[in-house]
C-alpha cells in the first residue's frame, strides 16, 4: 500500500495550494482528484472560464458601445458565441495542464479517482473504470469544495433550466434568459448574455442584489446595470420553473403578493453553493458535519478526528478561491510546526461585471449593528481623470473608518480595475493603516487608483481634492 505524509482530497484552488506547499515543506504528498483534469470547480466551471466568457462579452460590448466614442469605426460587428466557448475553453485547458505542471515540479502523486475514507488514515480511491487502490495517509485534508445549489421544486435539466455550468458552454445566445438569484455568479454570467444581446431578468427573493456587500454597492451596480438593459424583480419569491419545449416559465410571488410569471428559453438557477461531500465516507473515519452540511472544524481547520482537516468551501466561510488557497496553505504550515494566521476579516470579496465591484473588512451596515461610531469618505469615479480618459465613469470608493482611531475599517468600491485596486486596501488594513495614512500616502497620476486617496481625504477631514 502506498504510504504518504499528507493526502489532499480535491485539486481544486484550495486542494492543489494545499499539495504544493506541503510538498515545498517536505512531506510526502498525494493528491486525489475525481475528474480526468486538475484544478476543481474554479478552474474548469468556475473562476476561469467565467472570466475569459466576460473578457470576451466585454470586447464585443466595447466594439458595439464605447469604440466609436474613441474615433473608432469598426463597420458591422457581429458575436461567435461558439468561438467565445472555444476560446474559454483553450484557456481552461492551459489552466488545468499548468497545474498537472506543478505537481510533476513538486513530485506530487496524483490519483485520478473518487476519495472515499475507509478509516482516519485509509483512503480508498475508486478509478472510472470501478477498480480500487487503497492508500495511507497521515495527515488528509478536505478540499471537495462546492457544487450549485437549486430550489426544492426546481429540476435542472441542463437543457433549458440550467447551473452555472451548463452556463458556460452554451451554444446560442439566449432570447431571453431569467436569472434567479441576484448573487455573483448570477450577475456575472447574466451580464454576459446580456452584452452579446440578450434580454436578462435577475428574479430576486431578497430586497437588493448582492446582499453580502456595502448597501452603497448594491444600488450602485443595481442602477448601472439598469442603465444596460438588465432588468430586476427583487422582493420576489420564485415558486415554480415549467420547461415548455423551447421556452421556460417561471412562476413567482412579487412584494405586493401578487402572482406574476416571466417567459425566457433559458433559466439560469444561481442560489448560491453546497458543500460537496458525496462519496467522501466521512463517517468511516468519524468526520463530523454541521446542521448546514458543512464538515466541522476548530480554528486550525481540524475536524472532529485529529489527523484530517478541511478546507474551502466545504467549510463554513466565503465561498471564494482565494480563502481556500489561504487556508491550504495555512493547514499545510501549521502541520510543519509553523504558526500562520488568517485574518478573515480581511478575505476580498469581488464581483466581475462592468464596472467591477469590490470590497473588504465590514460594510457599514455591519459597524452601525455593531454600535461602532464611524466616518465615511466617498469619491465618484466621474471626477477622475483616468476614469473620463478611458470614458469608465460610473462607481465610486467608499472607505470607512473608526470615528475615534480614523483606522480603516472597510473599503468598498464600484469602478474600473475594482478588482485589482482592492488588494491596495487589504495590504493598508493589514497594517491597521488610517485613513490619513492612506491620504498622504502619494498614488501616481493619472491612474484609478487615486480614487483610493481622495476617499480618504474625504474620510479624513472632507478634504478630498477633486471633489
Amino acid at each position: 500500500m502506498n504510504q504518504f505524509d499528507v493526502t489532499v482530497i480535491g485539486s481544486g484552488p484550495g486542494g492543489y495550494v494545499a499539495a504544493i506547499r506541503a510538498a515545498q515543506l517536505g512531506f510526502k504528498t498525494a493528491i486525489i482528484e475525481k475528474y480526468n483534469t486538475m484544478g476543481g470547480t474554479c478552474l474548469n466551471v468556475g473562476c476561469i472560464p467565467s472570466k475569459a466568457l466576460l473578457d470576451s462579452s466585454e470586447h464585443y460590448h466595447n466594439a458595439t458601445h464605447t469604440f466609436e466614442n474613441h474615433g473608432i469605426n469598426v463597420g458591422t460587428v457581429t458575436a461567435d458565441i461558439q468561438r467565445m466557448v472555444a476560446r474559454k475553453n483553450e484557456v481552461v485547458e492551459q489552466t488545468t495542464k499548468g497545474i498537472q505542471f506543478l505537481m510533476d515540479k513538486n513530485k506530487i502523486t496524483v490519483f485520478h479517482g473518487v476519495g472515499s475514507f475507509e478509516s482516519a488514515t485509509k483512503i480508498a480511491v475508486t478509478k472510472e473504470d470501478g477498480s480500487k487502490e487503497s492508500i495511507a495517509s497521515k495527515y488528509t485534508i478536505i478540499a471537495t469544495g462546492s457544487k450549485p445549489s437549486s430550489l426544492p421544486f426546481i429540476e435542472i435539466d441542463k437543457k433549458r433550466i440550467i447551473t452555472s455550468t451548463e452556463a458556460l458552454n452554451l451554444q446560442e445566445v439566449p432570447k431571453h434568459l431569467i436569472v434567479i438569484g441576484g448573487g455573483v455568479i448570477g450577475l456575472e454570467l447574466g451580464s454576459v448574455y446580456l452584452r452579446l444581446g440578450a434580454k436578462v431578468t435577475v428574479v430576486e427573493y431578497m430586497d437588493k442584489i448582492i446582499p453580502g456587500m456595502d448597501g452603497a454597492l448594491s444600488k450602485e451596480l443595481q442602477k448601472v446595470l439598469k442603465k444596460q438593459g438588465m432588468k430586476f424583480e427583487l422582493s420576489t419569491a420564485v415558486s415554480g420553473v415549467t420547461n415548455n419545449g423551447d421556452t421556460v416559465t417561471v412562476t413567482a410571488t412579487n412584494k405586493k403578493g401578487e402572482e406574476v410569471s416571466f417567459e425566457g428559453d433559458y433559466v439560469l438557477v444561481s442560489v448560491g453553493r453546497r458543500p460537496y461531500t458525496e462519496g467522501l465516507g466521512l463517517e468511516n473515519a468519524g468526520v463530523e458535519l454541521d446542521e448546514r452540511g458543512r464538515v466541522k472544524v476548530n480554528e486550525h481547520l481540524q475536524t472532529s478526528v485529529a489527523n484530517i482537516y478541511a478546507i474551502g468551501d466545504v467549510v463554513a466561510g466565503p465561498m471564494l478561491a482565494h480563502k481556500a488557497s489561504e487556508e491550504g496553505v495555512l493547514v499545510a504550515e501549521q502541520l510543519a510546526g509553523q504558526k500562520p494566521h488568517i485574518n478573515y476579516n480581511l478575505i476580498p470579496g469581488v464581483v466581475y461585471t462592468w464596472p467591477e465591484v469590490a470590497g473588504v473588512g465590514k460594510t457599514e451596515e455591519q459597524l452601525k449593528a455593531e454600535g461602532v461610531a464611524i466616518k465615511v469618505g466617498n469619491f465618484p469615479m466621474r471626477a477622475l481623470g483616468r476614469s473620463r480618459a478611458s470614458g469608465d465613469t460610473d462607481g465610486f470608493i467608499k472607505i470607512i473608518a473608526d470615528a475615534k482611531t480614523d483606522e480603516v475599517l472597510g473599503v468598498h468600491m464600484i469602478g474600473a480595475r475594482a478588482a485589482d485596486m482592492i488588494a491596495a486596501a487589504v495590504t493598508a488594513m493589514e497594517f491597521r493603516a488610517s485613513a490619513e495614512d492612506i491620504a498622504r500616502m502619494s498614488h501616481a497620476h493619472p491612474t484609478f487608483a487615486e480614487a483610493i486617496k481622495e476617499a480618504a481625504l474625504d474620510a479624513t477631514a472632507k478634504i478630498a481634492i477633486h471633489s
